[in-house]
């Protein structure tokens, strides 16, 4: 029998009880490990972590925790290696994928180490300059940010064991809030390890950071008023524990990033044979066939002006027709798998949905995988389909097929000439109620900017591109540290990293109301 994954809660390695869920390798279908939570105690886990971790944590200064992470990411570096091992066997992703997932949550502890070290040797955080409150001068208010006494739960997405997991540990463990980590359980033997990692080499103090592996069952009964929690997964999900008592009746904190629509919209002025359309064409196929299209921010829905319509297809079947999909340990294989036959299935339904409104365009399967039995790998191939009336469509606005999969739709010119040529591109970005990325493509700076802003209000991020920053640019689906990551409506309404704005969910904000006296001295102990 495979090995069963221990679990870190209460300052202790546990096992779960029972006979666990079986990871597997999604290409080769071999069983690897085992998770089971089933028989912890939640109760003290919770209580551990808030009393001893929270305290332990919230003891140190910001400086004194950004110098822990840093310490962790010397850590993880020197274990790159098994790390990715890990990725490719129970996620199915080639090197350059598996990096995304790996080097990106590194990158962002790095990131959050530094900008917590110029935060100082201080316990709290000034929001703000005082103001006074009296005519005298002598009494005034001074905001300030405090950890929250509570826990941080996480119940993260399948798609970015290691990312997701830093992404959100880092500004928490900087804030001093300890952590509680419940990994999706189809890839969670990547979080388990890097947890392990940083427990045995005793950076954190015990409690800091936890890992349940399994059922997320029991979790949320758990949570309580100063606690906060943070989900990644499907809107279905998020909807439900919006509902539960630890939100509704308890005041907790929840932040939620749930499915998203994401546009690329080619400018009007981005016509064939212009450097902007050839970079709109290269982030396209990136985006679909980067982790194999599961990424929350991969480009779902391509806008495109009528004119172009054809050039455009023409010009991803090109490109698409070059990936090689299969084994990712096959070096010509550009393309891995999804990370579970469960997950192929719900692909599969989702093409065959989408077909009922859309044509399709470009069918990768029709190529034979590499090195990868298609009856046992949960391989997928690029899949690119046309929509000729994206107003009469519904299922282009509504469906996310977490795959590589990708529409292609025309928009209108604009009939006024003192409208935005991209204003029907625009309004199509829209349908999608709320995303976390829209990226534009245009030769035209200062039109950029205009069109970057009629988005601004939908979306959590706008990309927008131009041949000036085609060697500079982060891509339309990486989420970087300094940038905001979130998105409004349908994408969850959540906010996560955007630099110091990240740290805001962990803190309190309250304000102090004093004599002048007493508020200089409290800008002497706060940053």
């Amino acid at each position: 029998m495979t090995e069963l994954l221990n679990n870190y809660v209460a300052g202790q390695w546990l096992a779960g009880t029972g006979a666990g869920v079986t990871l597997s390798d999604p290409v080769t279908g071999e069983a690897l490990v085992r998770v089971s939570s089933e028989g912890l105690d939640l109760p003290h886990a919770f209580h551990f972590a808030r009393e001893e971790g929270g305290a332990a944590l919230r003891a140190l200064t910001y400086a004194a925790r950004a110098a822990r992470l840093a310490e962790i990411v010397k850590l993880l570096q020197a274990k790159r290696d098994d790390y990715y091992a890990i990725a490719t066997a129970n996620a199915g992703t080639t090197r350059n994928d598996s990096a995304v997932d790996i080097d990106g949550g590194i990158f962002t502890l790095s990131y959050y180490a530094k900008l917590g070290a110029a935060l100082g040797d201080v316990h709290a955080l000034r929001d703000g300059e005082a103001a006074s409150l009296s005519k005298d001068q002598t009494f005034s208010v001074q905001h300030v940010l405090t950890p929250t006494r509570g826990v941080a739960l996480f119940i993260n997405a399948f798609n970015f064991p290691s990312w997701g997991l830093w992404e959100k540990a880092a500004p928490a463990l900087l804030s001093g809030v300890p952590v509680i980590v419940k990994p999706a359980t189809a890839t969670a033997w990547l979080t388990q390890r890097m947890v392990a990692d940083v427990v045995d080499a005793g950076i954190l103090p015990a409690g800091a950071l936890s890992v349940i592996c399994g059922s997320s069952a029991g979790l949320l009964d758990q949570v309580q008023a100063f606690d906060v929690a943070s989900f990644t997964g499907s809107a279905t999900t998020a909807a439900t524990l919006r509902a539960h008592a630890a939100f509704v009746q308890r005041g907790a904190r929840l932040n939620v990033e749930a499915d998203s629509l994401n546009s690329a919209i080619l400018c009007a002025d981005a016509t064939p044979e212009t450097p902007a359309f050839e970079l709109f064409i290269k982030e396209v196929v990136r985006e679909m066939t980067v982790k194999s299209g599961q990424k929350c921010t991969a480009i779902r829905r391509v806008f495109v002006p009528d004119a172009a319509l054809a050039a455009v297809v023409d010009a991803l079947k090109v490109r698409l027709a070059k990936v090689a999909v299969g084994n990712p340990r096959n070096e010509s294989v550009r393309m891995g798998s999804l990370v579970s036959r469960e997950q192929y299935e719900t692909v599969l339904a989702g093409i065959a949905a989408l077909r009922e409104e859309a044509v399709l365009a470009y069918d990768g399967s029709a190529t034979p995988l590499i090195d990868a039995d298609p009856a046992i790998a949960a391989c997928v191939a690029p899949h690119l389909f046309v929509v000729n009336d994206p107003d009469q469509a519904t299922l282009l606005h509504e469906l996310e097929v977490f795959g590589p999969v990708a529409t292609v739709a025309p928009y209108r010119p604009a009939a006024d000439a003192s409208a935005l040529p991209e204003a029907h591109a625009i309004a199509l970005a829209r349908r999608g109620e709320g995303s976390l990325v829209a990226s534009i493509y245009s030769n035209d700076d200062a039109h950029l900017a205009r069109v970057a802003l009629e988005l601004a209000d939908s979306h959590g991020r706008v990309h927008a591109i131009s041949p000036s920053v085609q060697q500079s640019q982060t891509g339309h689906g990486n989420v970087m540290p300094m940038s905001l990551h979130g998105g409004p409506g349908r994408a969850g309404g959540g906010e996560e990293l955007g630099g110091l704005r990240a740290l805001d969910f962990y803190h309190r904000r309250s304000a102090i109301q004093a004599s002048s006296a007493c508020i200089e001295a409290l800008t002497r102990t706060t940053q």
